[in-house]
């Protein structure tokens, strides 16, 4: 008989890193005796935990048996078949399936999760479980699902005034509103979102964005929460186009995967055994609301290495800048096409000298937002968190960008890049898409030896140390120096994305530099 509430032992992942304990009053109390009791029956970390809780998921709630999300300690075997050579790696370190493994890092760090997939493949099991976690029962979570439809009101979703105050209220002060009850839970499911009117999408964006509702001039605070949408549909269609700016609030974009006819039996064996998974969730992997605070914090407290964060500087640059936009290089961008309602492909053919197969920045339309940066950030540390790292590291990066960027990077299906056959399936394929831009991005930052040579990280260096007390002949020689670097760029016959940041960085450091030497002279 299958044990369908079977936890995984720990640990789940040997080796990782130790539990930062928190300060307890009592420990100064406690003798060494005290102490050697009570280590032993420490509850297992909360990373441990959630991945008891990942395991739990793909082997016996959700039947998810992939791993897209690969990681290797040492060389992978790998395999190739068909005509198209299509390459089948075996990872030789913990690797996982996003389908649950992205759900389980938004329940951690209390962002918004978009599920897409046809009917039937448990979008909606998924984020079920994920409230079951939390704490949740069931009956309070299927009563709190928010099932999109084409008459949903904002009634429907917020709640209601009571008649009796509308008849005897003089103002709106004296309205007494009945807000529903899925305001106030820690985890929000809205199921097909993209079926839900224009009007009332609008009002789920506030809640969304800003954590309130609003009606009658009464205002609902909402606690901060784990969003999990779903839809059928990945373009964002339905019944009603979904608005851009809700759009916007997705902070990552999870594809579901079809269920594999090999694992038949596991089904079988549900159906014999009368089982739900939503229905049997093991009490030793659910979280209570103090833990799932400290887990928030424990991701944020991740470290990100300087190499690495430069990395993902060098890869984000190379999609804002357009040289065909304006005249003035702060105007340089495809945000600046976009307002003025021109499509940026038209203007594209007027960048010359640069191979448009090779430039990263011709394969979208678009460039990162200071939003999408802030949330790849967050889930980059939540990956590294979950796999017990203290620090990122570089392969934590390229496996989750995919889904993050999933929707933030716009991609210009008709770019030169598609038309060559090989990559005529990263058209549809965004996860692998962003991740070839990734490793694109990597190769060219090493040929430039940017973690050796990298006059602007020199320059921000000696910035950062600080102005006050800094001599005039310093200031200046540092103005040279600044100026020099530019000329020598300069020399070059092409201007590409990467160097628009550091060029605009230069000129910023100039500036400030200017500024100060100008306030010496006159103080002397």
């Amino acid at each position: 008989m299958v044990d369908f509430k079977k936890v995984s032992e720990a640990p789940t992942r040997p080796g990782t890193r130790p539990e930062s304990k928190t300060f307890d009053v009592a420990d100064l109390y406690r003798g060494p005796a005290d102490g050697a009791e009570t280590r032993t029956d420490q509850p297992a970390p909360l990373d441990e935990k959630l991945r008891q809780a990942y395991y739990w998921i793909v082997n016996t709630a959700i039947i998810s048996p992939y791993y897209d999300v690969e990681y290797n300690d040492q060389p992978p075997a790998s395999y190739t078949f068909g005509d198209r050579k299509v390459t089948v790696r075996l990872p030789t370190d913990q690797s996982y399936s996003s389908y649950v493994l992205l759900p389980l890092l938004n329940l951690a760090v209390r962002r918004r999760c978009l599920l897409v997939g046809g009917p039937g493949r448990g979008k909606t099991v998924i984020a079920v479980l994920m409230a079951l976690l939390a704490g949740y029962s069931l009956k309070e979570v299927k009563r709190s699902v928010q099932h999109g439809q084409p008459q949903m009101t904002i009634a429907d979703l917020l709640g209601n005034p009571l008649p009796s105050t509308l008849v005897s209220a003089a103002d709106m002060d004296d309205v007494k509103i009945a807000w529903r009850k899925w305001l106030g839970m820690r985890v929000k499911i809205i199921d097909e979102y993209n079926r839900i009117p224009t009007r009332t999408q609008s009002a789920l964006l506030t809640v969304m964005a800003d954590n309130y509702a609003e009606m009658y001039d009464h205002i609902f605070e909402c606690p901060e929460a784990s969003w999990y949408l779903t839809a059928n549909d990945e373009a964002g269609g339905g019944t009603y186009q979904v608005i851009e700016a809700l759009r916007d609030r997705i902070d990552v974009v999870v594809g579901a995967f079809h269920f594999n006819t090999r694992f038949l039996n596991d089904l079988l064996l549900r159906i014999e055994a009368g089982i739900r998974p939503e229905e049997i969730v093991p009490a030793e992997i659910v979280f209570t609301e103090a833990e799932q605070e400290r887990m928030s914090r424990e991701v944020l407290g991740v470290g990100l290495p300087g190499p690495i964060r430069r990395r993902i500087e060098f890869f984000s640059s190379h999609f804002e800048f357009f040289e065909p936009a304006a005249a003035q290089l702060e105007y340089m961008t495809k945000d600046t096409v976009k307002l003025a309602g021109v499509d940026p492909p038209t203007l594209a053919v007027q960048e010359s000298g640069k191979d448009p197969t090779r430039e990263l920045g011709r394969q979208t339309n678009n460039g990162l937002s200071v939003r999408a940066l802030m949330t790849a950030l967050v889930y980059i540390k939540a990956m590294a968190w979950f796999r017990g790292r203290a620090e990122v590291e570089l392969e934590d990066v390229r496996q989750i960008l995919p889904f993050v960027l999933h929707d933030k990077l716009v991609q210009d299906p008709e770019a030169p890049f598609f038309e060559r056959p090989e990559n005529e399936a990263l058209r549809t394929d965004r996860v692998s898409w962003v991740r070839r831009l990734f490793d694109e991005s990597n190769r060219e930052y090493d040929r430039l030896d940017l973690d050796k040579d990298d006059p602007v990280a020199r320059f921000e260096a000696e910035f950062e140390k600080g102005l006050e007390g800094l001599a005039a002949r310093e200031v200046e020689a540092r103005l040279v120096k600044i100026e020099r670097t530019l000329a020598e760029w300069a020399k070059g016959r092409k201007f590409h994305g990467h160097m628009y940041d550091d060029v605009l960085k230069l000129k910023y450091l100039h500036q400030r530099y200017s500024n100060y030497l100008r306030w010496k002279r006159w103080t002397a």
